[in-house]
């Protein structure tokens, strides 16, 4: 996938006006080769604990992206450098995570594009808990399931429907 976010949000003016077309806030550092990444949102909301995360990118991923409302958590790392392998392995084009994550040089190694608010080196629990397929809130703007997300250097862009 090829695009640029700024060439996008200026293609569908009239979706930004009319809040179809929103981006996130500039919060988000950048992880993994993918220099952009875009696909069908699958949403997690989880706090400190990775457990539904993992499980989710066990399964199938067919080009779409994890976006994880981990509550802006700065305590510990919700993807690490395994579970980014197994996103890749899986065929999941990226995660938004609105949380940490860790190992960054294993991860930068993964052909998926990830962004996050920042690195911490411990993980999470494994409790067991979050949800699935609920509409999450990230810094900027609500990302249901089955909405849009495109991501690159430029910004994080969440659409109700595809963009290309």
């Amino acid at each position: 996938m090829n695009f640029a976010t700024a060439d996008l949000c200026d293609a569908h003016e009239d979706q930004l006006a009319a809040g179809t077309l929103r981006v996130l806030d500039p919060v988000f550092s950048r992880f993994g080769r993918a220099s952009c990444f875009g696909g069908e949102a699958v949403t997690l909301k989880v706090f400190e604990d990775n457990t539904l995360v993992r499980a989710t990118l066990e399964e199938k991923g067919a080009g779409r992206v994890v976006v994880i409302d981990g509550g802006g958590s700065l305590r510990c790392a919700l993807v690490g450098g395994n579970l980014g392998k197994l996103a890749e392995k899986n065929g999941w084009a990226g995660i938004v995570v609105f949380g940490c994550v860790r190992d960054v040089l294993e991860l930068n190694e993964c052909n998926i594009g990830i962004v996050a608010l920042a690195t911490h080196p411990q993980r999470s629990e494994k409790r067991g808990g979050g949800e699935r397929d609920v509409p999450v809130r990230l810094p900027g703007s609500a990302v249901r399931p089955g909405e849009w997300v495109y991501a690159d250097g430029d910004g994080v862009l969440a659409p109700s429907a595809p963009l290309i």
